[in-house]
């Protein structure tokens, strides 16, 4: 009997793991339905706090689908039309309203703004009554920072309209004293770019939204571009400016043409580079910079693919079923010599060699998320490299690995061997000199105080035997397997913090 019990207490404290993902369908519809209905006479009603238990409600049935959120899709445009029948009927009062807008975050916080963006209304009608939504609103209020947060999601999706925004205005462009369509966007942008709630990070959202239209980067990139460049810049500006107007530049340099950016990131990049960035501004910031910095490589490189670069066979059923073909493979061939020619004529500007600089140091960070983020910059901008200077990059990043350089360092240079390997961008030829780094890095252990480090480089390690067990055919690891399946058994046998390690990432996936 006691036997028993304990394992009735076992299972009972077994029971709450794996309840996030044992969940077949959205069951509570009608019941988040009936709470959008109801907002009504919660917001009529006298009583204080009369809102508080029917938006925990709505908040806890919905965070159940946290982990599966795409089963509220079958529902989502219906959840969303109530709420945004709610803020477009002008008999609603303000506080209903604030209400619908809050509710609306909480399916945003499930589902992610990226989808919801989709699903938001785009009418030319909405275009101005949201605009003037948003421009009433306080950036200052500490309690409808959600409705402020969805406007702009929903302004960004509504900008996208196949027409010129001068055709809005409704006045000649020659009256300077009322403020144009474009310049009232654009005041909201600069407005909630640098502030310290969450809007901070729907409005570089909204902004490459904006400023990459055809009509408004011919007015208005550059002013922006200079407008970003002076006020993160400026002594005065706190760390939530910064941060706000980085992320606009960042998200400009993603999503704009590579022509429309081509005569702003030489400044650009003396910008990023020369100004204090990276000293004692944090991390959110300095992996900002970062990215800046590799889209900056990015757009001075045209977009292609390495014909130097390792392939895995034909990953394609159509190509393994095409293989047989002789015209097929004498094609290939050709069109692999075609490619080499054009990767050897391929003129690289001198501005890489200082983001590849940068991406290095990036590396060699304090920080374990901007170590990863440059490390995927490496890869990134080494994938348009031609051949020598790619072999160039492997060589620099192996430098890391020194006694010399910190326990960053090491791990920075793990993640690049990494990223380069499962691109294809790490030879054959250079196994040789990378196996046995990575071997070191296996094993990897400082001792410091009454304490070690390292078990972040040797977790590392691993995603390089692995990114490399991904990249290479059998034959070519064939002389490295056994060392680096030695050193895996004795990773895997005795070293307990890399296994949490391991099963911690098993678990969220």
């Amino acid at each position: 009997m006691a036997a028993d019990e304990q394992t009735n207490e076992n299972q009972k404290e077994e029971e709450p793991y794996g309840l996030g993902c044992a969940l077949d369908y959205f069951t509570e519809y009608e019941e988040i339905f009936q709470l959008i209905d109801n907002l009504k006479n919660v917001a009529e009603s006298e009583k204080p706090f009369a809102e508080e238990r029917p938006f925990e409600t709505f908040s806890f049935i919905l965070n159940q689908y946290i982990e599966q959120p795409h089963l509220i899709d079958s529902h989502l445009d219906q959840m969303l039309e109530k709420l945004i029948s709610i803020v477009r009927s002008p008999e609603n009062t303000m506080k209903h309203k604030h209400l619908a807008f809050k509710h609306m975050f909480v399916i945003v916080n499930v589902r992610g703004y990226k989808v919801i963006v989709r699903h938001l209304p785009h009418e030319v009608a909405d275009f101005e009554p949201v605009l003037k939504l948003l421009e009433s609103q306080n950036p200052t209020d500490a309690n409808t920072w959600t409705t402020r947060y969805i406007l702009l999601l929903w302004l960004s999706i509504i900008v996208m309209i196949p027409f010129h925004m001068s055709r809005f205005d409704g006045f000649d462009e020659k009256d300077t004293e009322r403020a144009s369509i474009m310049d009232r966007v654009l005041a909201m942008i600069k407005t909630y770019a640098v502030v310290i709630d969450k809007c901070r990070d729907a409005a570089p959202f909204l902004a490459h939204k904006f400023i990459t239209r055809s009509d408004v980067k011919e007015k208005h990139l550059s002013a922006f571009l200079d407008w970003a460049k002076e006020l993160s810049t400026d002594k005065n500006s706190s760390l939530f400016v910064r941060e706000g107007t980085l992320a606009c530049v960042a998200t400009i340099l993603k999503h704009g043409k590579r022509e429309d950016m081509l005569p702003y990131v030489s400044q650009l990049l003396i910008w990023i580079v020369n100004a204090d960035f990276k000293s004692n501004c944090g991390t959110n910031i300095e992996k900002l910079v970062y990215k800046i910095i590799q889209r900056i490589g990015l757009v001075f490189l045209p977009p292609r693919l390495a014909s130097w670069r390792y392939k895995r066979g034909n990953r394609s059923l159509a190509a393994n079923l095409s293989a047989g073909d002789g015209g097929v493979v004498a094609n290939s061939s050709n069109n692999h010599r075609e490619e080499t020619e054009v990767d050897d004529n391929i003129e690289v500007p001198d501005e890489i060699e200082e983001v590849i600089d940068q991406l290095i140091q990036g590396l060699r960070s304090s920080d374990g998320i901007v170590r990863w983020s440059a490390a995927k910059g490496i890869g990134r901008v080494t994938g348009r490299l031609p051949k020598n200077l790619g072999d160039e990059v492997v060589g620099t990043i192996l430098e890391l690995f020194s006694p010399r350089e910190s326990d960053g360092a090491w791990h920075g240079g793990c993640l690049a061997l990494a990223e380069l390997g499962r691109r294809g961008l790490l030879l054959p030829d250079r196994l040789p000199q990378v196996v046995p780094v990575v071997l070191k890095a296996l094993v990897y252990d400082e001792p410091r105080g009454y304490s070690s480090v390292g078990s972040h480089i040797r977790d590392a390690a691993c995603y390089v035997c692995w990114s490399f067990s991904r990249a290479y055919e059998s034959h070519v690891l064939a002389a490295h397997v056994k060392e680096i399946a030695s050193a895996l058994l004795v990773v895997t046998c005795f070293d307990k913090e890399v296994i949490l390690l391991f099963y911690s990432k098993s678990w969220r996936q």
